[in-house]
């Protein structure tokens, strides 16, 4: 029987801290009111983590065992009424499982989130049953499927941040001169994107001394994904994104938030203000 391959825990730099400072802050806001909410049917609000992990990563500041954005969800207060957490990676589903223990509340899935956030999840955040959601789209690179984000768009119940994982996208995508780059990773720029109109976002009409097209900056592409979040998934409050740098920094992506209502807008982008100048 061959050996199991041994679980890696990912290493994660401030930038990912604040990440989850961020959205551990907005979680703790949304809870708050809408628990306080005081209706003759109380909402029934969700947390939705679609790439969980196995619940902890290791600090590259610290080197030490950090919390991820399912725990801290969890330690939530007043709490959210269920988990839904999911992961393809099954040791890291495995280490995941063993932290949380028995819950009923929390419900853990092993496989694509792509098929079930479409199939499993989502359905159950329906906004005439007084559902609501908060979900974390944070892909470990362009493994993420439009439909997700334009589905919890148009259901007008679900909140999201999502990582617009520009770095990836540039390393394998977005190339100086796009004749070279591999078809399968232009169909998974266009899964994420939603179609193929990334292509005439990215490049501009200007050609250069060698016949290619200029490629736009990395702030002009994060733009029309903000419109396409409103435009075309539903948003109806998308701020600007905040960008999340490294240490020499470089961008490695962008974080947005969308909702349907304007308190988070406000919230986030008090938040997004608050943490944008840590290093």
């Amino acid at each position: 029987m061959p050996r199991q391959a041994k679980l890696q825990f990912d290493e994660v730099g401030y930038w990912s801290e604040v990440k989850l400072d961020i959205v551990k802050e907005y979680a703790q806001k949304y809870s708050e009111i809408l628990t306080a909410q005081k209706k003759k049917t109380p909402l029934h609000h969700v947390y939705i983590d679609a790439f969980a992990g196995p619940g902890v990563h290791i600090s590259k500041t610290s080197k030490e065992f950090i919390e991820g954005s399912p725990l801290n969800a969890l330690l939530i207060n007043p709490p959210f009424r269920d988990y839904y957490l999911i992961d393809i990676d099954h040791n890291k589903i495995k280490h995941l499982k063993g932290v949380v223990g028995n819950r009923p509340d929390v419900h853990i899935y092993e496989g694509d989130c792509n098929q079930i956030m479409l199939d499993e999840v989502l359905p159950k955040v329906v906004y005439g049953s007084y559902r609501r959601g908060l979900c974390l789209l944070d892909p470990y690179g362009l493994h993420l499927d439009w439909k997700v984000i334009e589905t919890a768009g148009k259901m007008k119940s679900i909140e999201i941040f999502l990582n617009f994982p520009v770095a990836d996208i540039n390393r394998r995508v977005l190339w100086r001169n796009p004749d070279g780059v591999g078809q399968s990773d232009m169909d998974r720029m266009s899964r994420y994107w939603g179609d193929d109109s990334w292509k005439s976002v990215a490049y501009n009409t200007q050609w250069n001394f060698f016949s290619i097209p200029e490629k736009e900056d990395n702030e002009t592409i994060a733009e029309a994904f903000r419109q396409r979040l409103m435009k075309v998934a539903g948003f109806t409050y998308v701020p600007k994104p905040m960008p999340m740098r490294n240490t020499s920094g470089a961008i490695v992506y962008y974080l947005f938030f969308a909702s349907p209502n304007a308190t988070g807008k406000t919230i986030v982008e008090h938040l997004f203000k608050k943490h944008g100048q840590r290093r």
